[in-house]
Order: C-alpha cells, then sequence, then structure tokens
C-alpha cells in the first residue's frame, strides 16, 4: 500500500525525542489506521544505523518489547491513536542540536515503511513549568490527581466541583487534553415538540444546558405554539464539509494549469483521499485563482460524524498524493483558511458547510393573538423591518437568536461548541397567507453536527442524543431536523415577544439573578 512521504512523517511525534539516563528515547503514534507491527527492520540516528539488540518498545499495555522479538509470529498491535515509545540503551547522550531520525518497519495491512525526519532534543535547563503528563495513560486516576494538584498549588485555590465526575475519564482519549475534571452546566428540558421532518417525525423532549434565565422558557413556549398549528415541517436540503489547501507557483500561469491538472487527476485524488476513512465520500473539488495560488476547496459527505478532522486527514492524503506527482509546486499549506473553519463566513451561507436544513411552519392567526398575543401582520412587519436591520449591521443571519437554542443543545448533546460561529447563520423568510395566518420559515446553511464520534459518546451527552433517538450512526440527518425545529421555535417565542412588548417582562420574571 502506497502511503505518501508526508503522510507517514505524521507518524512521528515530534518533540518526542530526549536523553534518558541510559540512552534516548522518541515516540511514534498511529495516525493512519488500526495496524499490528511484524517487524523492526532498522532504526537510525544521524545516518548511523542503531543495533536493534539495545532497543525496546513501551506501549500503554505492555512494557519494556524488545524490538528483536517482534515477528510475523509475534506482532505487536498498532491500533490507531496508540502511542509506542522507541527506547535505545546503551547510546552516546545527544547534543541540544537538530538531529535526523529513520525508522523503518514492516506492518500490516501496510507493507514495508519508512520514514524520515528530523527533530530537536530539548534543553533540560531550558524546560518551563508545565501541566503533568503521562505519555502511556493520561487518564488514569493518578496523573489526573497529579494534574489537580498541580493547578491548586499553582493558584493557590482549592479544587472541589471541579475535580466530581461520573464518566471514565479514560474514554476521553481524543477530546481532550491534561483533563483534569468537568464543568457543571445546567440542564433543563423544553417541549415536547412536534417535528415533520423526513427523519425525524414526531414528537421530541429537548435537552438545553444554559445559564441563561428565559432561555428554556422561551424556547419551550415556541414550541408549544408551533405544536397548536400542526408541528414544524423540516427538510435537509443539502451536505458538505470542507477543507481547502492551498498551492503555490512561480506565477499565474503555473497555477491555472495546476487546477486543470486537478480536473483531469480528481478520480485519482478522490481514491488518495478516501484511503483514510470508510466514511468519507469525496464529491467534488472547487477551485478558486488568485495572483500566483490555486486555492482548493475538497468538498466531502462525512457521515453522521461533523467531519472536521476527518476531511482534514483525508484532504492531507490527497495532498501528500498531490505534492509526490504534480511539479513545480513551490509551496503549500493544507489549510487557507478559505473553508473558514469555525468562522462565519459568506461562502458557506452560499455553498453549505455541514448540513443545510430548513424548517417551516404557518401559524394560525388566532393561535398567535390567544397564546402570543400579537396579530401574524405585527410579526411580518417587524420581520421586514429586522432584515434591514441585519443588512445594516452586516451580521450573518436574519434572523433573532438561532445561535441561543443552537447552542444550549450543542452543549447537551456533545457538539463542538465552537461550530456555532457558522452554524448561527440563518435566513429567516415570512409571508401572510391568503387566510390571513402566518408563513415562517428558516433556512440554516451550515449547520455542524454531528451523532457519532467526537464529544457525542461522553456520559451525558450521549444520554442526551439517546433521549431524542439521535445517537449513533444512521442519524445526523434526524438530529440537524431536530435542531433546525427547535431554532424556529425559537425565532417564533421572540419574535411574538418583540412584537407584543413582552421581552422585557418575560426576562425579568426567569431571567434576574442579582
Amino acid at each position: 500500500m502506497f502511503i505518501p512521504s508526508m503522510l507517514l512523517k505524521q507518524l512521528y511525534t515530534r518533540g518526542s525525542l530526549i536523553n534518558t539516563d541510559n540512552g534516548i528515547s522518541f515516540s511514534i503514534k498511529n495516525r493512519l489506521k488500526d495496524a499490528e507491527l511484524k517487524e523492526i527492520l532498522h532504526i537510525k540516528i544521524n545516518g548511523n544505523e542503531v543495533n536493534l539488540e539495545t532497543v525496546t518498545l513501551t506501549t500503554s499495555d505492555q512494557s519494556d518489547i524488545k524490538a528483536k522479538d517482534i515477528n510475523k509470529e509475534n506482532r505487536l498491535a498498532f491500533p490507531l491513536r496508540k502511542t509506542i515509545q522507541i527506547n535505545i540503551t546503551d547510546f552516546d547522550e545527544l547534543p541540544i542540536e537538530r538531529h535526523e531520525l529513520e525508522i523503518s518497519v514492516k506492518a500490516s495491512p501496510f507493507g514495508t515503511l519508512k520514514l524520515s525526519v528530523n527533530d530537536t532534543v530539548a534543553d533540560p535547563n531550558k524546560v518551563e513549568k508545565r501541566m503533568p503528563r503521562d505519555e502511556m495513560d493520561d487518564f488514569g486516576e493518578k496523573i489526573i490527581k497529579e494534574r489537580q494538584a498541580y493547578v491548586s498549588e499553582f493558584t493557590k485555590k482549592p479544587i472541589n466541583h471541579i475535580g466530581k465526575y461520573s464518566i471514565d475519564p479514560h474514554e476521553l482519549a481524543g477530546n481532550i487534553e491534561h483533563f483534569t475534571g468537568v464543568a457543571q452546566i445546567p440542564m433543563g428540558f423544553a417541549g415536547p415538540i412536534k417535528v415533520n421532518g423526513e427523519h425525524a417525525i414526531g414528537e421530541f423532549m429537548i435537552p438545553m444546558a444554559t445559564t441563561e434565565g428565559t432561555l428554556v422558557a422561551s424556547y419551550n413556549r415556541g414550541m408549544k405554539v408551533a405544536n397548536m398549528c400542526g408541528g414544524i415541517k423540516v427538510s435537509v436540503v443539502d451536505d458538505a464539509m470542507q477543507r481547502a489547501p492551498v498551492f503555490e507557483f512561480l506565477d499565474a500561469r503555473g497555477a491555472r494549469d495546476f487546477v486543470k491538472w486537478i480536473q483531469l487527476n480528481f478520480d485519482k485524488i478522490k481514491e488518495e483521499a478516501e484511503t483514510t476513512s470508510s466514511v468519507a465520500n469525496l464529491v467534488y473539488i472547487d477551485h478558486f485563482l488568485s495572483n500566483k495560488f490555486a486555492f482548493l476547496r475538497f468538498n466531502f459527505k462525512t457521515g453522521d460524524a461533523a467531519g472536521q478532522n476527518m476531511v482534514g486527514r483525508a484532504t492531507f492524503a490527497a495532498c501528500s498524493w498531490i505534492l509526490d506527482q504534480y511539479p513545480g509546486i513551490k509551496n503549500f499549506f493544507l489549510e487557507s483558511n478559505f473553508a473558514t473553519d469555525k468562522k462565519a463566513s459568506q461562502i458557506n451561507i452560499m455553498r453549505t458547510r455541514g448540513k443545510r436544513v430548513t424548517a417551516e411552519i404557518t401559524l394560525k392567526k388566532e393561535v398567535l393573538q390567544q397564546y402570543m398575543r400579537v396579530e401574524p401582520e405585527q410579526l411580518d412587519h417587524h420581520s421586514r423591518i429586522a432584515a434591514i436591520g441585519s443588512f445594516l449591521s452586516g451580521v450573518n443571519n436574519t434572523g433573532l437568536h438561532s445561535p441561543n437554542g443552537i447552542t444550549a443543545m450543542f452543549i447537551a448533546t456533545g457538539q463542538d461548541v465552537a461550530n456555532v460561529s457558522e452554524s448561527s447563520a440563518g435566513i429567516i423568510y415570512t409571508e401572510l397567507t391568503k387566510d390571513g395566518d402566518l408563513y415562517i420559515s428558516i433556512t440554516i446553511p451550515s449547520l455542524i453536527i454531528a451523532t457519532y464520534g467526537g464529544g457525542t459518546g461522553i456520559g451525558t451527552q450521549k444520554e442526551s442524543l439517546e433521549l431524542l433517538d439521535c445517537y449513533g450512526k444512521g442519524k445526523a440527518y434526524k438530529f440537524a431536523e431536530i435542531v433546525a425545529a427547535v431554532v424556529l421555535a425559537g425565532e417564533i417565542s421572540l419574535a411574538s415577544a418583540i412584537s407584543s412588548s413582552d421581552w422585557v417582562s418575560s426576562h425579568e420574571q426567569y431571567g434576574r439573578n442579582r
């Protein structure tokens, strides 16, 4: 199996080269896929081959495995995200400078791998104070208590609530570094809300984690009105996740010709990208030329994962192949800031990032009059005025407060909360019907959610998704529909409160904590 050289280098853990009491050590981490080591072929330091009799390997569940003992019959498991520390004894102390390392192994399913990297031995006299870590088991009780003690000693304050939790810290590997405890956020439920989706059909209780008074009550009020009008219709209309590398050339013609080559070789690029994941599906590559740069926007479908890491890994693999195949590339960066990861942007509103979802409902005039004390004409009029305000201020949302509901649900269900920056974009439309009712809809063009992977499998977050029947594979569209329905319910509630002048009084009743 061919693996581009740049991808191979990712196996080495930068900064891990150190002098020990009787030699040196460094670490490699599997960032490709589950594997087994069948043989250590050679290790070279600064071009000099190391005697493998002096080499042992250490993992979190095994220690002091002799390199010579690894063979076809005695393989060493090397699963994804596993770290192996390589220890070399009887080796002269390395000076504090840059050194060349080369490691060659036989591994299944890859075959023979050889990676060459440079690393620098750190000066022990210049090592700053830092959080305690354990390379082999950084989520064990012992190291967690060491970190708690370190923070408490550093701040001269006790750690009480932070250190109390019910989850197994070992389940957090890949979710957080320097795990020291948890933040407890109040959670309430709004609903039920009736959703008329293609994937979410029925009534759902909505978990909302927040410290903002009136938020749960406001959404609950909007859900009540929506239910009385038959529920909220929701449709997922597009799905995409991006990574946007940039390639630099000597001149504009070089960039132009490169883009033509990319288009001709799309099938092979797609093949290389998708070797990194059984889920990632490269659909198309946008290109944008400026000066002597070729900006590429790789567009993937990522199943039930939010997918930023997935598409980053896949795009890196594809670009590694491109760099090995195409001459004349002067420079390359995996991300050009054109995917606008965790930043609001016009391109994501136009082209979709995550799930593009529309929620809509026709609100009955008598329901608005009786339960919200507003006329449909008031809401429609305010919506058109608010659109002008949105335009003048330059925001990415013509609605009122979609980030409120999205953030509360994101925290409750283990989403990457920073994605609210993109997911907050909302396009509201209202229309008076011939019967005097109010049609209202909102399109969320870049709703980035997951029902599998990331933080969705942790304790309360997993439980919240399970309460919605949205945990696991095959549930992402269902969850997206529920989130969009909740957002529209919140818009109905706040718009009514503003138009009926109930907004301030509601906050005074529910939101005062002073």
